[in-house]
């Protein structure tokens, strides 16, 4: 060997005669069986190849690839590894001089082949698929970065390649570590086919460029054996090797690649949809890269549409149209699945976010919940109902799950007033699982510091310095948010109260609400009002105008107490304080079925004499007003009880001003007697007053608009004949009247001018020439 290595050194234009003659060789002995005289062969091949360098090694290499075919063509294991092992150790040299005519289809084929080897002995089986998997390897090795080599990414190689290898990762999930490192990876583990198979294909699309990835990820069905987790186990190592050797501004292509899979398998079984949106999940750490970029909304789409299908689909037990290969059974409890598989990746990837675009989704959410009295009209009937109740809480749901965590320092552009108007709507509908869902997407967004927590169970806690509060002085953008939209919040949480569906959850939550706007959104306006809004629960609970059940108004009774103990010890107001705990204390003594812990336990402590309380069990306003107001409080305006705005809340928003005036002394001079000199009683003006006249203005613009709609759609649809009628005897009651002179005076039959006149704003005209 030592002499024919220096001969071939020597004279490196014999070398493709050595290899030739080596070839001949090597195929007559393993024709004849001669397995010792094959080995001696490819050793020596080996051997002249690791050696020799020169320029003509192109026609030497020719007949080594010859031989190496040989050995993989035999159906001995033995000879296919020994193949495959001389092919590894040519891969891995680097050759000097390019070769334009070599072509590597073949060992592609066969090395896929021998991936899926189904030899009856274990050991055989595992070796002759490593055998394959370190042959595709080599074959990755040494064409990737050689430009003339024929292109390994086209479709036709990668669909042999990545079912491949996708093949040997089914039995991953039995190792018990998927990358350790190679100080830890034990002698069993290399032995591994699984393991090794996530090697080459993390190798394998570390090298890919930014044009060929897409043919390596896209993906694949595999056998009938492995039909619905090929998702996951692909995907699972892609994702690790994205975020390991992918550019950022690559890795995005995964997110699109899945989004397409999904579409395409809209139809396909819910068990492997699930699979799919798992993925999703997972590749949401991609995402945290930036990578998603401008498909942020894509993705949301594609979830959103594909939960309405899946919906559809529970409701009607069938797909929209006739499948080939069968009808397939739709099982709801696996669409459920699937459901809630959606509405976890939706708040996965929108946890990787940054505010804005967070906001952005919420909107975009927000936009598809069907709401009634929209523009958008809701599917009507039984079924209808159905579909909408079930969409409405799939979509609050996924919008409940990207609010959380949401922390912005500008509550005003990162919750606009579509998005709040849209929700807050929400908040009014019959259905309770949708009012608890609107309760707790707001609760999220005004916590900010992590107290939600910490509100969970209402109770009246005698220090709530226990509770390590995180509190942050109001800053000015929430002082400005509040101011546009706190009356919206009061009125629809004072509402949401009046529902006689309202179970222990809706009222933990309110009190949530209530405890959260006052550490994270308060001033002492919005302390005053707050207040206000508590004392009105009491209120509400005692007149009860609505016939409210026995419970809920226990209940509301509860809620007022624990709130007031707590913002009486966050104000810090002795006086307000001792008021309150002296309030608490009598109810524990003589109604404790007004206080939160013997409502809101597992068996409620109601009483029905909730119609003959005595004062000294109630909060009084007057003398929350008197203590407050002598620490520097608006007395007046706690004076005052709280009555929710029931007009349109865009139009009052513009007169918050004017709404804020609460009680003004003004002396109007009496215009009906000027020569007196008696003034008359000086009138009252207050907040109801003003709201009042507001109302009005309000009411008479909106009769002067409808009767304008009225006589343009009249003389759009009304018929011809009903107009020229009209119209006619209109004008026969305006040609009674004297046409008017120029003067503005009428001109009598006999020429002489009528002492009166009409103004031209008094005149009648027909309504066609009225604008």
């Amino acid at each position: 060997m030592e002499k024919l290595t220096f001969y071939a050194l020597s004279a490196p234009e014999k070398l493709d005669r050595i290899g030739a003659y080596l070839s001949e060789k090597l195929i007559r002995d393993v024709s004849r069986h001669r397995y010792g005289y094959v080995c001696i062969a490819m050793e020596a091949l080996d051997q002249l190849l690791m050696a020799c360098h020169c320029q003509s090694i192109n026609l030497f290499v020719e007949s080594f690839l010859k031989m190496v075919a040989k050995l993989l063509e035999s159906e001995k294991p033995d000879l296919q590894i020994l193949g495959t092992n001389s092919f590894v150790k040519f891969a891995n040299i680097e050759e000097d001089t390019p070769s334009y005519h070599r072509s590597y289809d073949f060992f592609v084929s066969r090395f896929s082949e021998m991936c899926h080897s189904s030899h009856d002995d274990m050991d055989t089986r595992t070796k002759i698929r490593m055998s394959g998997i370190k042959g595709l390897q080599g074959v990755v090795r040494k064409t990737v970065n050689d430009e003339l080599q024929a292109n390994i990414w086209d479709p036709q190689h990668m669909d042999k390649i990545v079912p491949s290898l996708l093949f040997n990762l089914q039995h991953a999930e039995e190792t018990e570590s998927r990358s350790p490192s190679p100080l830890q990876t034990t002698e069993k583990e290399k032995e591994n086919p699984a393991e090794l198979a996530e090697r080459c294909l993390r190798e394998l699309l570390g090298r890919a460029a930014y044009g060929n990835i897409k043919n390596a990820i896209k993906p694949r069905n595999l056998t009938p054996t492995f039909p619905h987790r090929h998702d996951l186990t692909f995907f699972s190592p892609l994702i690790l090797s994205v975020r390991l050797h992918f550019q950022p501004q690559h890795s995005h292509l995964v997110i699109q690649q899945l989004l397409s899979h999904l579409d395409a398998n809209s139809r396909s079984a819910a068990t492997v949809r699930a699979g799919i949106v798992e993925v999703l999940s997972e590749a949401a750490v991609i995402a945290a890269s930036g990578s998603v970029g401008p498909t942020v909304l894509e993705v949301f789409n594609t979830l959103l549409r594909q939960l309405r299908l899946s919906i559809d689909y529970a409701l009607t037990g069938s797909y929209d149209c006739a499948i080939a290969g069968g009808t397939k059974i739709i099982k709801e409890h696996e669409e459920r699945m699937f459901q809630e598989a959606v509405i976890k990746t939706t708040g996965s990837f929108a946890s990787t976010l940054p505010t804005y675009q967070r906001s952005e989704v919420m909107l975009f959410i927000m936009s598809k919940v069907p709401l009634p009295s929209l523009h958008h009209p809701l599917d009507t009937g039984k079924a209808g109902e159905n579909r909408n109740r079930l969409t409405q809480i799939m979509l609050l749901k996924s919008l409940l799950q990207v609010s959380t965590g949401f922390q912005c320092s500008n509550m005003l552009t990162a919750l606009p007033s579509s998005f709040l108007d849209r929700l807050l709507s929400a908040a009014l509908m019959e259905d309770a699982e949708i009012r608890l869902f609107v309760l707790q997407i707001l609760i999220s967004f005004i916590d900010r510091h992590g107290n939600k927590h910490k509100f969970q169970t209402i109770s009246t806690i005698s220090d709530i310095s226990i509770l390590k509060l995180k509190v942050d002085k109001c800053s000015r953008q929430d002082t400005v948010f509040m101011k546009k939209h706190s009356q919206q919040l009061y009125r629809h949480m004072y509402l949401t109260c009046k529902e006689e569906s309202n179970g222990r959850a809706h009222y933990e939550a309110i009190y949530s609400l209530l405890a959260l706007t006052s550490i994270e959104l308060a001033n002492e306006e919005v302390v005053v009002d707050l207040i206000r809004l508590a004392l009105a629960m009491q209120e509400l609970a005692q007149v009860n105008e609505d016939n409210l059940p026995l419970y809920s108004r226990c209940a509301l009774y509860a809620l007022g107490a624990a709130y007031l103990n707590l913002i009486s010890q966050l104000t810090t107001v002795p006086a307000f304080c001792q008021h309150i705990h002296e309030v608490i204390e009598m109810r524990q003594k003589e109604a404790p079925y007004l206080l939160p812990e013997g409502v809101f336990a597992e068996k409620p402590r109601l009483s029905r004499n909730l119609d003959r309380l005595g004062p000294e069990i109630l909060f009084r306003q007057s003398k929350i007003s008197e203590v407050l107001g002598g620490s520097g409080y608006n007395s007046d305006r706690l004076s005052t009880p709280y009555i929710p705005q029931l007009t349109d809340e865009d139009r009052l928003s513009k007169r918050k001003s004017i709404g804020e005036t609460i009680s003004l002394q003004v002396e109007v001079e009496s215009r009906n007697s000027p020569e007196k000199e008696e003034r008359a009683p000086a009138e009252e003006i207050t907040y109801e007053t003003l709201k009042n006249a507001i109302v009005d203005s309000v009411a008479v613009e909106e009769q002067e608009r409808e009767r304008r709609r009225q006589v343009v759609e009249k003389f759009q649809k009304a018929p011809f004949e009903e107009i020229a009628a009209h119209c006619g005897a209109r004008s026969s009651s305006l040609d009674r009247r004297p046409p008017p002179s120029p003067s503005g005076t009428i001109t009598a039959a006999y020429g002489q001018p009528q002492s009166h006149s009409i103004p031209v704003y008094e005149m009648k005209f027909p309504d066609l020439c009225v604008y």
